[in-house]
């Protein structure tokens, strides 16, 4: 096949450079004897539809009368179905000079009926067939015609041409092919194109192919341009430089991508057609960039980019970087021009969005590529210009405040995204020890708020803070005041009292809410409660005003034991407040007795006495109990006074007292409605008084009496006590204590009588003789005369007991207070006497220690036997000084 081609590359060659007269360089007349020179290799398409058939007619051959005489190929349109195709492909070409290739072409059909079409391709370098170059259809007589292909397409590229047959509808006549033949020369009937040259242009813009072309053109020429997947676009204009050269131009219109291909230009006329080489329309996309900028760094009025045009979309070079930045929300853009990889985009607005895209533009009309993928940024905040301003009251009332301000701009917040806080705080209490703060985020936009839940009277600080996340303006601080109120209750637990028993005192703070300025405090209180029945209850109401530093009081002159009801109410220029309510007990008392001095006992054995017990009176609670108690009386001893506080609260029965070794116990318990009235009582007289027994007295014991009554009341216990009686022991069962005690106080009364009678020198020394001579008896006398020493003691016993009544009456009448001198007189005269007075205890110790039938009875003898003297001296001493009688009872009764 390679030699073949050679072959007839070389009589091509030699043809091209002989005249026109030669014959042609290659060709296939489809004769049986052809030239060895000029092959004819032709083959049919395997795709085909049928084939086209190989006709010899020559006359005297058997032929249908339609065919023309000859060899040829032929097509009988009435044998196929329409529609149909058959191709016929020639072989491979490849000129170096301007040549022609001429063919024959037989379309007829007896009735005149079109048998088909027929139509000339020519496909290069065995790209597709693309649209027929040449057709012609229908029926044109019986008899050859001639056409002419000019194929400007040269080496080293090559094309083929292949014939067509397509059946009409009509399946009638016939369709004829000969004498195909390559020319060396120039077409006569069909013009010869100049090369065409490739068209680069950025896609979406205007190309155009400028066909310019040499030869004779008919009046029935169209100029197309031909794309190698066979669309055909006509020619804009056909413009003629001479009388033979002429120029075709074939305008694209925004050309992009898709429409890159090889282009051709094409005449048609129907004696043939030109055909020019393939020409590439080249479509450059412009570069965009793959990815878009990247951010390095954000400021309030500027932003840092990086381009990031590594990869693109699109062709290049690219001759030229720019940016395209916008507000994400604004109408306008702007383009700066870039010769660095970063960029840095100044005199921006604070916290504000922006859209921001690289261009990038390569040589060429419209070579600046689409804006690349956007980066969306935003500025940063930039700090509050000021404070919000013009902060005041709309309204005040008692507890709550309504506020206004100036509204914001951004020109004053400089951001978009930023918050206004007001900010308060005010005191709790008096005592400022607590304030309470918060801070309230207003929303966008507004421009007043109202502060609830205030207290009256009170002083709130009031700011405004504005925040954006790049700094805060506080404005300055503004003090309002609420409006007065009535003042709160005070509370009930802040009144503290302290009741007596005929005062309270009261005391109260003052109230966690004063709501304004306190002017005064009233104060109301009234009896509703009381156990004294002489009490009148509900009491009359009482009122009381104090001044506003004034936070208590001493309610007096009340009664015992009763429940009085206060109320407590602040007031303010509003009014006064809630008042405070509180019941308060005054303290019970002590009952009290009806005895005006402890009365004489109504009657006394040697083991009970006789009392008489009145009923005592309550003091603002009734009495709950008496109570008889029983003390024995010791020597030594301060005895209990009536009336006294010392009393007995704790009940002791006479086991329990006996126990303890203690000298009283509870005799009998009376309930109070036993005892309406004064009525007797025996003590000692065994018997049992609701568990207390009452047991003898013994009769060597003396005891005092005394009689106990008790209140109680919610808790409280109050109790008073007297003595009432006072029962001495036998005397013969204390004789020779007695004589003792006798003795001692005689030595003390001669003791003041010497000291006091200093200028009665003559009476003292009488007095010193008689005591000497009873000494001196006493001693010399071991064995005294017998006496009736029976007679002596009844008479002893008779006369002490008629002084001992005496004395006690005269005591009885006097104070405490001299009762208490008596008994130290009496102390004294037993313990420090002189010592003297301690040689006669000795003396006296032993003669008690002798008997009754010794010198006991004769010392007592001689001392009842000076009595009388004694008594004589110390009433004329009492005469003659002018002393109290005292001195004169205390004789009479030692005797």
């Amino acid at each position: 096949m390679m030699a073949r081609a050679q072959a007839l590359v070389l009589a091509l060659t030699f043809q091209l450079c002989a005249p026109e007269t030669e014959t042609p360089a290659a060709g296939c007349t489809f004769e049986e004897v052809s030239d060895p020179g000029v092959p004819c290799e032709y083959s049919q398409a395997q795709y085909n539809d049928f084939q086209w058939e190989q006709v010899r007619s020559h006359p005297g051959t058997r032929t249908p009368v339609d065919l023309p005489h000859g060899s040829y190929l032929m097509v009988n349109a009435s044998q196929h179905g329409p529609g149909q195709r058959a191709h016929v492909i020639f072989q491979s070409l490849s000129e170096n000079d301007t040549h022609c290739v001429q063919f024959s072409y037989f379309l007829y059909s007896q009735d005149g009926h079109s048998p088909g079409t027929l139509g000339v391709y020519v496909r290069v370098n065995g790209g597709p067939l693309g649209s027929a170059v040449w057709n012609m259809t229908g029926s044109h007589g019986h008899q050859w015609h001639q056409a002419e292909l000019a194929v400007s397409t040269f080496w080293p590229n090559e094309y083929q041409v292949l014939f067509e047959a397509l059946i009409s509808s009509d399946r009638r006549g016939y369709m004829g092919l000969d004498d195909i033949l390559l020319l060396s020369y120039p077409c006569a009937k069909a013009p010869h194109f100049s090369r065409l040259g490739d068209v680069e242009v950025n896609a979406g813009q205007n190309a155009s192919f400028q066909c310019m072309a040499a030869g004779r053109v008919a009046e029935a020429e169209r100029f197309l341009l031909q794309r190698q997947s066979g669309e055909l676009v006509p020619a804009a204009g056909v413009r003629h430089i001479s009388h033979r050269r002429f120029l075709a131009t074939f305008p694209l219109a925004a050309v992009g991508r898709d429409e890159q291909d090889l282009y051709r230009c094409v005449s048609q006329a129907p004696r043939g057609a030109g055909v020019s080489n393939f020409a590439e329309l080249i479509v450059k996309e412009p570069p965009t960039p793959i990815a878009p900028p990247q951010l390095l760094r954000a400021g309030p009025t500027y932003l840092i980019i990086q381009l990031n045009t590594n990869s693109i979309i699109g062709d290049g070079p690219i001759v030229r970087k720019e940016i395209e930045y916008r507000m994400a929300r604004g109408p306008w853009a702007e383009v700066h021009a870039v010769s660095l990889q970063t960029y840095k985009l100044w005199h921006l607005d604070p916290d504000t969005e922006y859209e921001i895209s690289v261009l990038l533009t390569r040589p060429g009309d419209g070579g600046t590529g689409r804006p690349g993928p956007p980066l969306i940024s935003r500025t940063k905040c930039a700090e509050p210009m000021r404070a919000p301003k013009g902060l005041a009251f709309a309204e005040i009332q008692a507890r709550q405040l309504t506020l206004q301000w100036e509204p914001l701009g951004y020109n004053v917040t400089r951001c978009h995204t930023y918050t206004v806080s007001l900010c308060y705080h005010y005191t709790l209490g008096s005592s400022h020890n607590q304030t309470f703060r918060e801070c309230v985020k207003m929303e966008r936009g507004t421009s007043r708020y109202t502060i609830k839940n205030l207290l009256p009277h009170q002083n709130v600080q009031v700011r405004l803070v504005l925040t954006n996340p790049e700094g805060r303006k506080e404005g300055k601080e503004v003090t309002f005041q609420t409006d007065e109120d009535v003042p709160g209750g005070i509370a009930a637990e802040s009144l503290t009292f302290t009741p007596l028993e005929d005062m309270i005192f009261l005391k109260w703070e003052e109230p966690q809410e004063p709501n304004g300025l306190i002017t005064q405090y009233e104060i109301s209180y009234q009896s509703i409660e009381s156990s004294d029945p002489a009490v009148n209850v509900p009491g009359p109401r009482r009122t009381i005003s104090k001044l506003r530093n004034e936070t208590y009081h001493v309610f007096s002159n009340l009664h015992p034991g009763t429940t009085y009801l206060f109320s407590v109410r602040a007031r303010t220029g509003k009014g006064f407040g809630q008042a405070a309510l509180t019941e308060i007990t005054t303290n019970i008392s002590a009952p009290s007795f009806d005895y005006a001095d402890m009365p004489s006992p109504l009657g006394e054995s040697e083991n009970t006495i006789t009392v008489l017990l009145r009923p005592a009176q309550g003091r603002g609670a009734p009495i709950s109990v008496y109570q008889v108690i029983v003390e024995e009386e010791r020597q030594r001893r301060l005895r209990r006074e009536p009336g006294g506080q010392d009393c007995f609260p704790v009940p002791l029965t006479f086991d329990t007292a006996q126990a303890r070794g203690l000298v009283h116990y509870f005799g009998a318990e009376l309930a109070a409605n036993s005892l309406p009235e004064p009525m007797p009582f025996t003590v000692g007289d065994n018997q049992t008084y609701r568990g207390f027994w009452n047991p003898p007295l013994e009769p060597r014991k003396a005891y005092l009496i005394y009689f106990q009554a008790t209140s109680h009341l919610k808790g409280e216990t109050r109790l008073n006590c007297i003595r009432i009686a006072r029962k001495a022991a036998c005397k013969e069962n204390k004789q020779p204590l007695e004589v003792s005690q006798r003795s001692e106080e005689m030595g003390l009364i001669l003791g003041i009588c010497a000291g006091g009678l200093a200028v009665l020198i003559l009476l003292l020394g009488a007095i010193i003789v008689i005591i000497r001579k009873g000494r001196d008896h006493y001693a010399y006398s071991y064995y005294p005369k017998p006496v009736n020493m029976t007679k002596a003691t009844v008479n002893y016993r008779q006369e002490k007991t008629h002084m001992m009544s005496a004395v006690d009456r005269s005591f009885t009448d006097q104070s405490t207070l001299q009762e208490d001198e008596r008994l130290g007189l009496s102390f004294m005269d037993t313990h420090s006497y002189s010592p003297r007075g301690e040689d006669m205890g000795k003396k006296r110790r032993g003669l008690s220690s002798l008997g009754p039938g010794n010198g006991g009875s004769s010392w007592k003898h001689h001392h009842s036997s000076s009595c009388p003297l004694l008594v004589a001296i110390c009433g004329t001493l009492c005469v003659a000084l002018g002393l109290r009688c005292m001195l004169l009872n205390l004789a009479l009764a030692s005797c």
